[in-house]
């Protein structure tokens, strides 16, 4: 990781669960984290955590990635405070269970904006914006979902995690036409110890697998950390992660 000591990386949905474990471990191997979220608070507190304990520093600012024109303005203040972009991850998402014969359509839109639009959205501006100050060797991580491969979940749901499977293949294709040397990975978690089932269901973190001890949090981090490391040759574009135990 020393090549990205110094180096700008943006984390949305960083104030909790996977997020916050992805900007926590960039910081601890000396990046600047853009630390994106609605819950300002909670990031500001993270950030009061782990600044002053090495070169890595986290930088909070509130983002609600369902609104194009917040999205612009973190990139409006990433460009003005660092000039440019290294690392982009695409970590904030959404779910419900709204079938698809019953589903209210403001939960359908919710998913597909956060999921979906705003994730194309910051991709799009961190590629211009490393396109613009000639980072040629930049990365796009997209955390996925087992979801985007196989319809477990509710439908509309995977159908959002299926488009970030195409949205990474795209990009990367798009990227390779113009001969571009930046890098893209979907990174996709199966049960994960974190406070997203519990918001659909309703109950405790992690208490929704009963049967198996799930992946945590800090595993998924981890593999954010194996994409990045992979020598500049190696272009790592799919990551499945799920428990031993899990059957689907």
């Amino acid at each position: 990781m020393d090549r990205w000591i110094g180096k700008v990386a943006v984390v949305t949905g960083a104030s909790a669960g996977i997020g916050e474990a992805i900007a926590k471990k960039l910081v601890g191997h000396g990046m600047k984290v853009v630390g994106c979220a609605r819950n300002e608070e909670k990031l500001k507190q993270i950030a009061s955590e782990i600044n002053g304990k090495g070169q890595g520093e986290m930088f909070p600012f509130k983002c609600d990635v369902k609104e194009e024109s917040q999205i612009l303005e973190m990139f409006k203040f990433v460009k003005e405070k660092f000039k440019t972009v290294h690392v982009m991850v695409n970590n904030a998402g959404l779910g419900s269970k709204a079938p698809l014969m019953s589903g209210k359509t403001e939960e359908w839109r919710n998913m597909l904006y956060v999921n979906v639009l705003g994730l194309s959205i910051c991709t799009r501006e961190a590629i211009q914006l490393m396109k613009a100050t000639n980072v040629d060797d930049g990365h796009v991580i997209n955390i996925n979902s087992m979801s985007g491969h196989r319809v477990a979940f509710k439908a509309f749901y995977s159908a959002t995690k299926f488009a970030v499977t195409a949205l990474t293949e795209g990009t990367r294709k798009e990227l390779r036409e113009i001969d571009s040397q930046i890098r893209v990975t979907s990174i996709s978690p199966g049960a994960v110890k974190t406070e997203f089932g519990s918001r659909i269901d309703k109950k405790t973190p992690g208490s929704s697998y009963p049967y198996m001890e799930t992946v945590y949090v800090e595993d998924i981090a981890d593999s954010v950390l194996y994409a990045l490391q992979a020598p500049s040759h190696v272009d790592v574009n799919e990551i499945y992660i799920r428990p031993t135990l899990q059957k689907i």
